[in-house]
């Protein structure tokens, strides 16, 4: 199986990118596509064949987790 690495080059990656129904025209959003391992990679949708930052089930779980009971919020005031 392969594995996947923090850096590796997003365009690289053979999988199936998604964005929030949030994201501006503008293209300011981050975008998120599942890996055949189980882990979540993550790009910059300005950047799309910049580095991939990949993340396990249960880091994205507890980011969302924390996302929606308002942990980050302050970064956004």
């Amino acid at each position: 199986m392969h594995e996947f690495r923090n850096g590796t080059p997003a365009g690289r990656l053979s999988v199936v990118w998604r964005k929030s129904r949030w994201s501006n025209p503008n293209g300011n959003c981050v975008e998120v596509a599942p890996l055949p391992t189980g882990e979540v990679a993550m790009r910059n949708s300005r950047f799309p064949d910049g580095p991939a930052l990949v993340y396990t089930r249960a880091e994205m779980t507890a980011f969302v987790l924390g996302a929606k009971d308002g942990e980050f919020d302050d970064l956004i005031a």
